[in-house]
């Protein structure tokens, strides 16, 4: 179960204020290379944009946690005023304990958002938060990525075996 989804949305932008209040989730930790924007891309997509407008509207806290570099962190989530974590060593849950304590909530308040099982859903399990997983944003560029892309597969197909549905 650690590895399985236990949500997978199409997009960070169909992770709605509704869905987040109905959990009682408060706060996000944000991965960035294909969820918030393509690998190594400084260009937030206008929908992502909209999106993070909308949830900072609703009251909803977040924090970009990524296994990037500073140099790669630091003006992505400054230039979106949000606080960061880089070098976060996902699925180790050091990170986002860091962003979670940066975010002013509680655990049972906050939750991660990803689109990689193997370091943003781990380190959700491990850290014992919700872990929304969303499909990437664009095609794979790193070939280490790709391979593991190939390696979620199985746990992709056990949660719609279970009856998961693409949020």
């Amino acid at each position: 179960m650690f590895l399985t989804p236990e949500y997978l949305f199409g997009g960070v932008g169909s992770i709605t204020p509704a869905f987040l209040a109905g959990r009682g989730i408060r706060a996000l930790a944000l991965d960035v290379d294909n969820t918030l924007a393509a690998h190594d891309s400084p260009e937030l997509p206008s929908a992502v944009a909209d999106w993070l407008a909308r949830m900072k509207a609703a009251g909803i806290v977040l924090c970009i946690v990524s296994n990037n570099t500073r140099a790669r962190v630091a003006p992505f989530a400054e230039g979106l005023g949000l606080p960061f974590v880089s070098l976060a060593a996902k699925p180790l849950p050091f990170g986002l304990a860091l962003a979670r304590r940066r975010c002013g909530v509680p655990k049972r308040a906050f939750a991660a958002v990803g689109d990689q099982l193997f370091t943003d859903r781990l380190a959700a399990a491990l850290y014992g938060v919700p872990g929304l997983v969303v499909r990437p944003l664009a095609p794979e560029t790193h070939k280490s990525i790709e391979r593991r892309r190939r390696w979620e597969a199985p746990f992709i197909q056990k949660y719609y075996r279970k009856g998961g549905k693409l949020l």
